[in-house]
């Protein structure tokens, strides 16, 4: 494409438009169910082109809408946690939806805008790669964070893998980002792009497949996915099927298991409550084994926590840190508590654990544990891992329903574990339930939306991978690095 070819301008910026649209919903593509991670590049590089031929409001427009375009198909299933489980009309549900699709959009708008604002055209290829890896941090940290359809989640599965364990998603981000902005300029006949694109894709090639160490002798673990309605499960009845259905397969267990895990709030009841049941079922299984299971908690103060529990051979609990906006607590409670039935969702009034918790002890192996959002955090997941064998994750994903979001969500437990050189261990209500290696590979998976044991051995690991030990800072800083040429330049020229 020759270089001097307008194919967009602030006359004609309909072009740019339609590219933005695309390329959101080709980015979604990149990630699970679909598996496609090398459109991630071609995603980047079509709302990378052009760009500074574009007004500050055109720019801006352009970038909101890539956001619709992604969020609103790679994060449609917020539809299904509105509608089928909060009890919200479709109307309704449909408004909101889309509210929260325009409003994640702004994100990218923010970040284009301030993009063409003040950089300049000559440090595209830098500039624009560091912009887009800052934009996904801000957007992970703003208003709690979203962290979720980061680019570098797509590549658990690429050529780009090795690189997760030293910088983390936002390195796998910021090379996707690059890789976009080199394929521009190679398409502009600027035949050099060509050594940094290979550079990028090959070194991984070199690089050590294995940052950690086996720590002891592997563990047999059992993860049980119930697969209970939700909508029926705080009532009576749902509690006592609750109750029959865990007890009843974990006594259908081998008896060579070391650990069993019941997912998030398997039982629709308090700690209280359950402990008595929990007991009596630990009395009936082999001595050594330990059985962890995600609960409510109550303190005397009458705060309610989202918590991991054991009995049997284990010490330690795990009280859930970074809490969920509208499900699990909510902001402005007095304003908007009572407003519409989705606001008033059963257990939206938990209080966050202490940030720092020691890891849950079992088998002389450290659990650190991830309650369902929590492992879509990278830094919360590494500074997990720092004290931890093995890495926990319980996870009521049945708010997705049958839509893509379960499986997003697995994709970026396969990464936390790809990062920090450990073994995740992933409890479900009704999937995806899957013991993923220190790889991010997965060894053991149950079906959906079926009971289901999944039985496998867990190695437990040691050493720290150097993602483990820095979190993402390094691969911000290299992203703001990369951003600075343009920044400069377009500063002096003022």
């Amino acid at each position: 494409m020759p270089a001097a070819l307008p194919l967009i301008s602030a006359r004609r910026p309909w072009p740019a438009y339609l590219a933005a649209l695309v390329a959101g919903v080709l980015a979604t593509l990149s990630f699970a169910p679909f598996h496609l991670w090398w459109l991630g590049p071609i995603a980047v590089a079509l709302v990378a082109l052009d760009q500074h031929r574009l007004t500050l409001g055109q720019a801006t427009l352009r970038g909101w809408l890539f956001g619709v375009g992604l969020f609103g198909s790679g994060a449609s299933w917020v539809y299904v946690s509105i509608h089928d489980y909060g009890y919200t009309g479709m109307p309704l549900a449909l408004f909101l939806t889309v509210l929260f699709v325009a409003t994640l959009a702004l994100f990218h708008a923010l970040i284009f805008g301030l993009y063409r604002r003040f950089t300049t055209p000559r440090w595209a290829v830098l500039s624009f790669a560091g912009a887009w890896v800052l934009g996904e941090a801000f957007r992970s940290w703003a208003f709690t964070g979203f962290p979720w359809l980061l680019l570098g989640s797509a590549q658990v599965d690429s050529p780009l893998a090795p690189w997760a364990p030293i910088g983390g998603v936002y390195l796998l981000s910021l090379i996707v980002a690059l890789s976009g902005t080199l394929l521009v300029a190679f398409c502009r006949r600027r035949w050099w792009a060509a050594a940094p694109l290979a550079v990028l894709w090959l070194l991984p090639l070199a690089l050590p497949t294995h940052w950690t160490q086996q720590a002891a002798d592997p563990l047999r673990f059992a993860l049980l996915q119930g697969d209970l309605p939700q909508l029926s499960k705080w009532s009576a009845e749902g509690q006592r099927q609750a109750v029959n259905t865990y007890t009843r397969m974990t006594r259908e267990l081998p008896d060579d298991v070391d650990v069993i895990v019941w997912p998030e709030t398997a039982l629709p009841m308090l700690a209280q409550q359950a402990l008595p049941y929990l007991e009596r079922l630990q009395a009936t299984l082999p001595a050594q084994s330990a059985l962890l299971t995600g609960i409510v908690q109550r303190d005397a103060d009458d705060h309610y926590y989202n918590a991991i529990i054991g009995v049997g051979a284990t010490r330690g609990e795990y009280r859930k840190v970074h809490l969920v906006p509208f499900g699990e607590y909510l902001p402005l409670d007095s304003l908007l508590r009572g407003v519409i039935d989705f606001f008033d969702l059963p257990m939206s009034s938990f209080s966050a654990g202490a940030d720092s918790q020691p890891p849950i002890l079992t088998h002389r192996i450290a659990i650190g544990s991830a309650i369902c959002y929590e492992i879509v955090y990278p830094d919360l997941v590494a500074e997990r891992a720092r004290d931890s064998n093995v890495l926990l994750t319980v996870s009521n994903d049945t708010w997705f329903g049958h839509s893509i979001g379960p499986l997003q969500h697995l994709q970026m437990a396969r990464l936390r574990a790809l990062e920090n050189g450990r073994y995740v261990v992933r409890a479900t209500s009704n999937g995806v339930t899957a013991i993923i290696d220190d790889q991010g590979r997965l060894r053991e998976r149950a079906p959906q939306f079926t009971p289901a044991s999944v039985v496998g051995e867990v190695v437990p690991m040691t050493g720290l991978t150097p993602f483990t030990r820095t979190g993402s800072w390094p691969a911000w800083g290299l992203a703001l690095l990369l951003l600075l040429p343009g920044l400069t330049r377009r500063f002096q020229r003022a």
